[in-house]
């Protein structure tokens, strides 16, 4: 990793000052990730508590309604999601409760829990992307083996079978032929087909842009021997300058979701038009930071404070009128 890239971007600042902010990671782990947007954080001038959704509760006898380790029953000024942990369906669905809950008490929420359901089910991102115009390859998603035969039968292309929820290229698989559609139980029934972009000139190559609601902050080419190219994959990174295509389309991938700070997955079709292929509203950054010039953690705890800070001014109260004695 480059030593300049650890280094504040610039002169500390007093942006998050009288900040207490919650940060939330997965239950247990230390993060890489995490520990680097803690240290940006706090040299900017904000108080961290870092936690996790399964130690938090909602609790009636508070007034807020809401008790985040840390906080002393009160709401922190902003809270920014690393993760919401592994769990069962109802567990999962009680931390997104409480993701909603905050949104609903003023709290900002990065990424909030409609950018985290948005993106999380591949299903609602490529729908989201194809209603807001944001070019991305044809996907058809359906249930049932039954179905998906129906799709596929006489394919004149190949197809990527990717799982609904998933991430860093894992599960994923080409498929050619009815025959080598899965059985439905090792895919929860759930059949997630997207066209196949072939190569251009025999290049296996992708980009992923890490980008804000403020900005593109930084990107990358993946290139790889196989069509898969992520780099838990074993893909190669080069650090990337996106042109204004690039960026173009990977902000309105972040507006199609809602997204606050997002990694966009984009290919290149062999006619040379950009598409995306996917949305992270968890997005890691550690491979991309090996390649990149700039402090990305520093650079997402900025612009997060910006929009705290920025939300809070909005919904303070209005000075009330001075009344001058006439």
């Amino acid at each position: 990793m480059r030593a300049s890239a650890e280094a504040p971007a610039k002169p500390v600042s007093g942006l998050g000052h009288g900040l207490h902010l919650a940060l939330l990671i997965e239950e247990g782990r230390g993060e890489w990730h995490a520990r680097r947007i803690v240290r940006s954080l706090e040299e900017m001038g904000a108080r961290v508590t870092v936690s996790s959704l399964p130690h938090c509760a909602f609790d009636t006898a508070l007034p807020s309604g809401i008790h985040i380790p840390g906080f002393e029953g009160e709401l922190p000024d902003g809270v920014f999601v690393r993760s919401i942990s592994a769990g069962t369906l109802e567990q999962i669905t009680f931390r997104l409760g409480l993701l909603h809950a905050l949104r609903e008490s003023g709290v900002r929420v990065w990424n909030d829990a409609r950018a985290i359901e948005r993106c999380v089910d591949k299903s609602q991102t490529t729908f989201l992307l194809h209603k807001n115009g944001v070019p991305t390859p044809r996907t058809h998603v359906c249930e049932t083996l039954p179905h998906a035969l129906e799709y596929v039968e006489g394919l004149d292309r190949p197809l990527v079978m990717k799982p609904l929820f998933g991430s860093q290229g894992k599960g994923i698989a080409m498929i050619r032929s009815e025959s080598e559609l899965p059985d439905p139980e090792t895919v929860d029934q759930m059949y997630y087909m997207q066209d196949y972009i072939a190569p251009r000139d025999a290049l296996f190559e992708d980009w992923r842009v890490l980008a804000t609601r403020h900005r593109v902050v930084a990107a990358m080419t993946r290139s790889g021997t196989t069509w898969v190219t992520n780099i838990h994959q074993g893909g190669k990174a080069k650090n990337h300058k996106p042109d204004d295509e690039m960026t173009t389309i990977a902000m309105a991938a972040m507006r199609a979701v809602d997204a606050d700070y997002a990694g966009i997955d984009l290919i290149r079709s062999a006619d040379g038009k950009l598409q995306v292929l996917e949305v992270n509203s968890n997005p890691a950054w550690r491979g991309l930071q090996s390649v990149a010039d700039v402090n990305i953690a520093w650079a997402i705890a900025e612009d997060f404070l910006k929009t705290v800070v920025s939300h809070r001014e909005a919904r303070a109260p209005a000075a009330e009128p001075l009344l001058v004695a006439l």
